[in-house]
């Protein structure tokens, strides 16, 4: 048993496409559709209100070259 968990529409006429992996074999198969009470539509989520922190501009001379930020050890 396979969890595929994808978002489809479905048309006016009460049909829809699922597009599954390619491992998945032809024949019939024995399938479980939810359907969340709410419909979701793009878009309609507020942004994201991510607290923003000002620290200033970046030193002249800051390197974030791998290089410069780890020893030869890669730490």
């Amino acid at each position: 048993m396979r969890t595929i968990e994808t978002t489809v529409t479905v048309t006016d006429d009460g049909k829809i496409t699922v597009h599954l992996p390619s491992n998945i074999p032809p024949g019939e198969h024995q399938v479980v559709i939810v359907v969340e009470e709410q419909v979701s539509v793009k878009g309609d989520r507020p942004p994201l209100d991510l607290p923003v922190r000002d620290y200033g501009p970046w030193p002249e001379n800051l390197s974030l070259r791998r290089e410069d930020m780890y020893d030869d050890w890669g730490r």
